[in-house]
């Protein structure tokens, strides 16, 4: 035992010593009689026995972070300020659905009807209409099921539950109308 912490503390000074020895990524080892009354220098060769915790062994660089889309959903109806309420919430591009963002964050998306008869995200009731104001580019294109259920509405309309916020590499600010049936 004296000797695995006689190893271990001449590694720690030759660690000490030597900062591109912890820098290496080959593991090495130390015996404890090698190195007795032995002057480090330059020349040495540091081996350990054991990998030390705080020496990194060619860890790889931590990810970029992911790029993020903010959201602002504009409520349907004025308040009694005359302004409309503004929700706001940020998703990770390209991984959510607008659904999905506003269920989260407890945005309402659905009317009175929609509540109650919402085909839960499958794209087969189209209650979950946004109208998108700003940041369409942001979004992917219109699916099939979009093109058959708003074909008689703007461009700018979505269904949530179609609607995938961000393409994993774009990043900016995505504008929702809440309820655009109700806009007067």
């Amino acid at each position: 035992m004296a000797a695995t912490s006689s190893a271990c503390a001449c590694a720690a000074v030759a660690l000490a010593s030597f900062p591109s020895a912890a820098s290496t990524s080959a593991p090495s080892r130390v015996s404890a009689s090698s190195h007795r009354g032995q002057r480090h220098s330059r020349a040495a060769t540091v081996r350990c026995s054991s990998t030390s915790p705080n020496v990194s062994q060619g860890a790889p660089a931590p990810a970029p972070p992911k790029p993020q889309i903010e959201l602002e959903f504009v409520g349907p109806k004025p308040g009694a300020d005359g302004s409309f309420p503004v929700d706001r919430a940020e998703a990770a591009s390209g991984e959510k659905l607008l659904r999905d963002v506003m269920n989260e964050n407890k945005i309402e998306l659905y009317a009175a009807y929609g509540k109650v008869m919402n085909c839960g995200g499958g794209g087969s009731c189209g209650t979950c209409i946004v109208e998108i104001i700003d940041g369409k580019e942001l979004l992917n294109e219109r699916t099939n099921t979009e093109n058959r259920y708003l074909k008689k509405k703007p461009d700018s309309w979505r269904l949530a539950c179609q609607t995938i916020v961000g393409n994993k590499e774009n990043s900016g600010k995505v504008v929702v109308q809440r309820l655009p049936q109700w806009k007067r």
